[in-house]
């Protein structure tokens, strides 16, 4: 352990993660509240030009930092032309020089066009991607939104097996009507495939989506939180015997295989974010794109880079941030090491007595200055870090 966090700080000061947001989807989901729009036609070239200065803004501003992790997310990433990441991928390398074993991950439809691009998208420097299958049953699907059938979808993680070297997928659960039954049988048929990293969402309904609308008529009925964390457990214990432990509360893998890019976001480390309504934390600032596609790439072609804002961070805001993020971890975080990065006391991170009920209840532990929530108290995440959080200016 004493090897790994020298690792994590040594990455801290040399090491960045690059995000890259493409907006554009064949449909948006219900359920779906990320910055993703549906376009009739996009100016490939265009996009390709905007992309490669906001990356360069973004370069100029950190140099001699290698890249340790460059994620391509979205919207539906794997309807970039391949071209497109190949010239990304190159530029990134170019300026800022990749750490030894980058992890390249592309966020991917399982859809039979997108999938015939996955070769394309490895030899363009891709070595991981990441899946958004959803759900193992048709009716499922149809409920969600997705373009694919099962049939579809498997084919696609096969494709993306034999494509690149490490793969992941998403699943929702917890959606209406599904059983306990039902849902350990599916989330068994998921672990049958072989994948070192699965992430495993409950169903959230989120505030602008259809899903929200519907919720509001009566037309979609709320999970019973029972049944929620009857649901949750389960899936805990599942991947846990399966050999894929939960790392982060909805994300499980094989030791070794977790996602080193979120990793850095959930370990609070410095990132780059590049593209429509991208977010970033370049050395204390945040950054942020302009969101909508249309408005970003007119700043670009005004100002060389897409960003809306940059704002310094007071050092109680990072640290209620690094906190926020780092608690979701089953490592926790080790409030010393963000006393250190942000320059709070660490008597002033957190409240202590809250800390001591809470571990006497079975929810919290610490040993030094490492704090975690425990498997009982990630069902109440929330409300947790609502009561331990007490950084302030």
């Amino acid at each position: 352990m004493t090897l790994k966090r020298d690792f994590d700080d040594a990455v801290d000061v040399e090491g960045l993660a690059l995000y890259i947001h493409w907006p554009f989807c064949v449909s948006k989901c219900p359920y779906c509240d990320f910055n993703s729009h549906v376009r009739d036609s996009v100016d490939q070239h265009r996009w390709r030009v905007a992309l490669l200065a906001d990356l360069a803004h973004e370069a100029a501003l950190t140099p001699g930092r290698p890249l340790s992790s460059i994620f391509f997310g979205g919207g539906t990433p794997s309807l970039m032309p391949p071209e497109t990441v190949a010239a990304l991928l190159d530029a990134a390398e170019r300026h800022w020089g990749f750490a030894p074993g980058i992890e390249i991950t592309l966020e991917a439809n399982p859809s039979s066009v997108e999938a015939a691009r996955f070769a394309d998208l490895a030899a363009a420097g891709v070595n991981r991607v990441s899946l958004g299958l959803q759900a193992l049953d048709d009716e499922a699907l149809h409920f969600l939104g997705r373009a694919h059938d099962v049939a579809e979808g498997l084919a696609a993680l096969d494709t993306a097996q034999r494509s690149f070297d490490r793969v992941s997928f998403d699943l929702i659960y917890a959606r209406p009507g599904q059983s306990d039954a039902a849902w350990e049988a599916e989330l068994a048929r998921a672990l049958s495939f072989g994948t070192g990293h699965l992430s495993l969402y409950q169903l959230t309904i989120e505030p602008g989506t259809r899903f929200a609308t519907l919720a509001a008529q009566g037309k979609l009925p709320p999970v019973d939180p029972d049944d929620a964390a009857r649901l949750f457990e389960a899936t805990r214990a599942i991947t846990a015997a399966a050999g894929l432990p939960a790392y982060e509360i909805s994300n499980h893998a094989r030791p070794g295989e977790e996602s080193r890019h979120n990793l850095a976001y959930w370990r609070y480390r410095d990132y780059l974010g590049i593209g429509p309504g991208a977010h970033g934390r370049r050395g204390g600032t945040a950054t942020v794109r302009r969101k909508k596609p249309e408005n970003w790439l007119a700043r670009v072609d005004a100002t060389g880079h897409g960003l809306e804002s940059e704002e310094d961070l007071a050092p109680a805001t990072r640290a209620i941030e690094a906190l926020l993020m780092g608690l979701r971890l089953e490592e926790g975080v080790d409030l010393a090491r963000i006393a250190r990065r942000t320059g709070m006391a660490p008597d002033r991170l957190v409240d202590e007595a809250a800390i001591t009920r809470l571990a006497k209840m079975g929810l919290v532990a610490r040993e030094g200055s490492q704090l975690r929530i425990l498997a009982p108290g990630m069902l109440l995440l929330d409300a947790i870090l609502g009561d331990v959080v007490a950084a302030s200016d």
